[in-house]
């Protein structure tokens, strides 16, 4: 599924945003990273970071992919189902729904796990493997383990987006946001290990640290937003009392958080186009995709390989088979 989406500036008060992912061929290799940077429509600082490793563009851009990707796979059977294109996403950061909450998580979720894995695969110039304390460990890239470097990841990161500003309710639950998708790729680091030695003996072993797979981490904060917090609105900010230890409408939790409830997204509106017409699965979610309004049913005969066989070494023969299939779709 390809994605051409516009988005504006990374500033520290927004999520990393989609942008046109179409490569195009550069003149001058070694300065096509810069020309890259120039795409993303940086901040001056976030430029000069992006500029002065080769690998930084390309791995926004791949933290940038991946974060719709899985934004779009977690609310696939969802009334929002991570419409990011045009105005959609501009006007849901725009507000301080479940849904901006998620998008702003999973963004720097997306950012910090790419940063640690270009690390790890040597992308980077600026950064390696994870340097582990333990004298052992240092033997580890010897032997092919080499553990994601989210010390670093977590500070480019930090520092990338910028500090920003907490003087009111709804900045202060944004950083929030940002921070817990940063903490669950923390809390999803696993120690991998490998045994060396004769007939697997485990003479020796090394281990290093591992980030979780992206889509684990997808899950995590698909759970986090239906469990999200709402903390205060945008209608009451103003009689929110000054921030302080005791009064603090921001709880230390590793929930997401709100501050208005979210539209229906039954209907085409500014912030999504609704759910007319849009796939659903009977006696799954139809009912609810759908908004009561009901359901068409339309037959289609579909072909696909069937009762495939492996012939010799790596030639696989399979056959055509013809079935019926239903497919249910919302009624406008």
């Amino acid at each position: 599924m390809g994605i051409s989406l516009c988005l504006p500036r990374l500033t520290g008060n927004e999520p990393l945003s989609i942008l046109p992912l179409s490569s195009q061929p550069e003149e001058n290799v070694g300065r096509a990273h810069y020309k890259l940077c120039d795409r993303l429509k940086l901040e001056k600082k976030q430029r000069r970071m992006c500029r002065r490793d080769p690998g930084v563009a390309e791995t926004l851009m791949e933290a940038i992919s991946m974060s719709a990707l899985e934004c779009q796979y977690q609310f696939r059977f969802e009334r929002w189902n991570c419409s990011l294109e045009g105005r959609y996403r501009a006007n849901i950061l725009k507000r301080g729904f479940k849904e901006t909450a998620f998008l702003y998580a999973v963004s720097s979720a997306g950012l910090t796990h790419a940063m640690a894995k270009a690390c790890s695969a040597g992308r980077m110039e600026r950064c390696t493997c994870d340097e582990a304390p333990d004298l052992e460990n240092r033997k580890a890239w010897q032997w092919g383990g080499c553990g994601d470097n989210l010390k670093y990841s977590n500070k480019f990161v930090k520092d990338f987006l910028g500090k920003r500003s907490n003087k009111d309710l709804r900045a202060r639950v944004d950083m929030h946001n940002t921070n817990v998708g940063m903490k669950v790729i923390k809390a999803g680091v696993e120690t991998t290990c490998k045994c060396h030695g004769v007939s697997g003996s485990c003479t020796v072993q090394t281990c290093w640290r591992q980030l979780s797979p992206f889509h684990e981490i997808g899950k995590q904060l698909k759970q986090r937003y239906e469990t999200s917090l709402k903390v205060g609105s945008s209608t009451n900010e103003q009689q929110q009392p000054p921030p302080g230890p005791s009064n603090d409408p921001i709880p230390r939790t590793m929930d997401l958080l709100h501050i208005e409830d979210s539209p229906s997204f039954c209907r085409p509106s500014k912030y999504s186009p609704g759910t007319s017409a849009r796939k659903c699965y009977k006696d799954k979610n139809c009912d609810a995709i759908c908004c009561g309004r009901g359901h068409n049913t339309q037959s289609r005969v579909v072909t696909r390989p069937c009762q495939c066989q492996v012939r010799w070494c790596c030639y696989v023969e399979c056959k055509q088979c013809t079935q019926r299939e239903e497919v249910y779709t919302c009624k406008g």
